[in-house]
């Protein structure tokens, strides 16, 4: 039983959960998820399918459906305070979606109405140039709705509506009642609708999102982009989060101190006997302890335990073995609760002057900073499209994430425990006030059994209060909070300037962010404390480009072009690589993501260029110099292509990014000299151009590699078309990532490409979203025609709740079309 359910476990987290309607429009229960079982009298359904939505006002109540009509509006309890919060409203017109959504991707690409003067950043572009803000209010405010029929056997039940995140300022109605007020685009919040839901009966669930003002200088989305969950649990249960695993190794086995936290939501006091069990990886039982826990009525409890078990895999970034802690409730001998909590048996630490060890081994931390959009959904970002982004990362070599700069989607998470990838978790304001101190106890309470996370960030980039001692007292206030949660994790802040001052002193581990040659001096100066690039390098490329054209907002791909402040791959990696107390670094970023557009910071530039990879995921040549680096199989990666007819007898750079020990390059049959490999550094030759071709000729301990070649390719004849799995779960939210590429007649790929192509599905799937990468393209994110940007474009390919063969053709006009064969099941 045990090895059948951890394999489900990570089957649902890739795949998505299952629920069927009970009714057309209403969700059904299906007990399935992190904390449920087969027999759990616990209940969580994920409410994704039969939502309506449509687009409210900022500031007109008229056109905002009478919400603050009145100025009586939270006068009385469910009292008439807006008419999308009321059964009998009309959404007929309103448009179907499904969770997770963010509106903000389906609004136009909008220019400033009064663009700055030449050379100067337009503060819109940081938002991606979506018109959203208190500017914008008829597209800043989204309603949501949902008929949600509840079964009458939950009578006596405790039910709650869990939200994962949502951008940004909500309010939530059940059946005309406010029944509760949230702020903050990035922190969970859970809500008790006992009294106000109706059992038996159906019920309207509505919700209002207001997206005017931000958090962040980056695209932050809209609408509620995150899981929602209707939890349904016996009056005495483990509330949420309530489990706490403190497992450390002991010998080829391990220890584990166990809280586990207890409510009594009813008048009679009761008797909790609870029997905590852990499974190791393969869902064997391997430790059991049975307790009893006295809880008043309305009352609260806690049972604690100390459990040791002979054999405990690790979990390592190589083996990501994962425990589970099974708590089950009973009173008078019958189950009122089973509540599951993964967790993983690993030690770390950080020592100033060798780094960083991942069970008792030094590991140089090689990370990728990370914003929470993709192409084609924007923030809404699906369950298995996480999965396949940290994939895309431990291809390239990664090893660690920085969730920047706020408390991730806990699917991402998921993603890193399940795959091996440690994690930076950040919270989004450093600040000590009521709502930052309960986003940031949010955090770790959701966090703190994660396997995956070995610290936690407190700020980024405060200039105004890093190097002050404000900031120090608010860094003691946080970190006090921080070290009552969790004592087992150190605390982290990214500065870019004061270091040694203010925040500096207050926390375990000091990020610097870019200032990368001031570190060999601060470890000298402050030699007891651990150091690590928090943000690195910055490089700005656009991919396959490599002249730059201001004009067309295009930065070549070579590792030259960064920011003032920032460096190239190479300047960076090479500090941190050679030197042990710089514990590893986080280059800024892993993809493109949208908004923050520099170089250029300005129209018509909607997305940034900093990413090893575009917005899509495809890599740049710089992906290649890390992947060199941070893995240890042998590469030679040449760069350019080789189409230039617009160049014939100009020098063309041509690099090489390697990891063997030295590399020839051949021209058109002729030798243009070997070089040797030095660590951590690209190869360069200058090569006047001529058609035909180029190659690189490695060789690593005498052995050559299979040369790599560039050759100038005929006109784009046909399309080729893969997915990254053929296989998908029926769950209406499994996802395949399909890849385009345009092809000569002699199958080569075409780098300059850019074709029209159109995605047709036939099945029981649709195209959610498209994206080519091109970070000046407006085009239509969810559409099923894109653009290739020199050669490449991507859809993204959902399931509906039905099984069966999908096909997916791609066309362009003038090639031949190619076809990809799914199955969902």
């Amino acid at each position: 039983m045990g090895k059948g359910l951890a394999a489900s476990r990570r089957g649902l987290l890739k795949g998505g959960l299952t629920a069927t309607a009970l009714a057309a429009g209403s969700p059904s229960f299906a007990q399935a998820g992190p904390e449920a079982a087969a027999a759990s009298p616990r209940r969580r359904l994920r409410l994704s399918d039969g939502w309506r939505f449509a687009l409210g006002h900022a500031q007109d109540p008229e056109r905002d459906f009478g919400f603050g009509r009145d100025q009586r509006t939270y006068a009385k309890a469910g009292m008439r305070v807006a008419e999308a919060a009321e059964a009998e409203f009309d959404d007929a017109g309103w448009t179907e979606v499904r969770l997770p959504h963010d509106w903000a991707i389906d609004l136009p690409f909008t220019p400033s109405p009064a663009p700055p003067p030449e050379g100067e950043e337009d503060p819109r572009a940081a938002h991606g140039f979506k018109p959203l803000g208190r500017e914008y209010p008829d597209t800043s405010v989204g309603w949501y709705r949902l008929p949600l029929t509840l079964p009458a056997d939950l009578a006596g039940k405790r039910l709650s509506l869990e939200f994962d995140g949502a951008f940004r300022d909500v309010t939530v109605f059940l059946n005309g009642h406010i029944v509760h007020e949230h702020e903050g685009g990035y922190s969970p919040f859970r809500l008790d609708i006992t009294d106000v839901a109706a059992v038996g009966e159906p019920n309207i669930l509505a919700v209002r999102v207001d997206a005017s003002l931000g958090e962040g200088w980056f695209y932050e989305g809209a609408g509620i982009y995150r899981h929602v969950w209707l939890v349904v649990t016996d009056t005495v249960h483990v509330p949420q989060w309530g489990a706490l695993v403190r497992a450390t190794p002991e010998g080829d086995g391990a220890n584990a101190e166990v809280v586990v936290d207890l409510a009594n939501e009813t008048d009679a006091p009761a008797d909790a006997e609870v029997r905590l069990t852990v499974l190791d990886p393969n869902g064997a039982r391997v430790a059991e302890q049975r307790q009893t826990v006295r809880l008043d009525g309305w009352g609260k409890g806690q049972t604690t335990a100390a459990l040791a078990w002979p054999r405990a895999p690790l979990w390592s970034i190589e083996t990501p073995r994962l425990h589970r802690l099974v708590t089950e409730v009973s009173v008078g001998g019958r189950p009122v609760d089973r509540y599951e909590q993964t967790f993983g048996v690993r030690t770390f630490r950080f020592d100033p002057r060798q780094g960083f060890f991942l069970n008792g081994r030094s590991m140089k931390l090689l990370g990728a900073c990370c914003h929470q959009d993709h192409a084609g959904v924007g923030a809404a970002v699906p369950d298995r499209l996480q999965y396949w982004r940290i994939e895309q990362l431990k291809a390239m070599g990664c090893n660690a994430y920085r969730a920047s700069h706020n408390p991730p989607t806990p699917e991402l998470l998921d993603a890193c425990d399940d795959l091996g990838m440690v994690v930076i978790d950040e919270t989004r304001r450093m600040a000590s006030d009521k709502a930052a101190m309960a986003e940031l106890e949010t955090l770790v309470r959701r966090d703190r059994n994660r396997p995956s996370v070995i610290a936690w960030s407190i700020g980024n980039e405060e200039q105004a209060i890093q190097g002050n001692a404000r900031g120090a007292r608010i860094g003691r206030t946080m970190k006090r909070l921080v070290n009552r949660l969790d004592p087992t994790r150190p605390v982290t802040a990214a500065l870019d300037q004061s270091f040694g001052e203010g925040v500096s002193p207050v926390v375990d581990i000091l990020g610097f962010n870019y200032r990368t040659p001031l570190m060999e001096g601060y470890h000298q100066r402050v030699p007891g404390q651990p150091i690590l690039g928090s943000e690195t390098g910055s490089t700005v490329q656009t991919r396959g480009e490599y002249v730059r054209d201001d004009a067309r907002h295009i930065v070549p791909a070579y590792d030259t072009e960064h920011p003032w402040w920032a460096s190239t791959a190479e300047e960076w990696w090479t500090i941190a690589a050679e030197r042990p107390y710089i514990a590893g670094g986080f280059i800024w970023t892993g993809f493109d993501y949208r908004g923050e557009p520099t170089p250029f910071n300005r129209w018509p530039s909607v997305a940034s260029y900093f990413g090893a990879m575009d917005s899509c995921g495809f890599p740049k040549d710089n992906y290649w110099f890390y992947r060199a680096w941070w893995r240890p199989e042998p590469l030679v990666h040449l760069f350019p292509h080789w189409d230039w007819p617009e160049r014939r007898g100009e020098t063309i750079p041509v690099w090489v990014h390697a990891n063997v020990d030295r590399v020839e390059l051949v021209v058109n049959g002729q030798s243009m000299g070997m070089k040797d490999v030095v660590p951590n550094r690209h190869l360069a030759w200058a090569v006047p151009y001529q058609p035909g071709w180029i190659e690189a000729r490695g060789w690593k301990d005498g052995r050559a590699l299979p040369p790599v070649r560039r050759e100038t390719t005929g006109a784009p004849a046909r399309l080729a078309l893969s997915a990254d799995r053929e296989r998908l779960n029926a769950d209406g939210q499994d996802v395949a990532m399909l890849a385009v590429s345009v092809l000569d007649a002699r199958g080569r790929f075409s780098p300059r490409a850019n074709e029209q192509v159109t995605f047709e599905i036939e099945g029981p799937a649709r195209v959610i979203g498209v994206g080519n990468g091109d970070p000046v393209s407006h085009e239509a994110d969810r559409a099923a025609t894109r653009l290739t940007f020199n050669g490449l474009a991507q859809a993204i390919v959902q399931t509906e709740r039905r099984g069966g063969a999908i096909t997916v053709t791609a066309r362009a006009p003038g090639l031949r079309a190619a076809t990809v064969r799914l199955r969902s099941t």
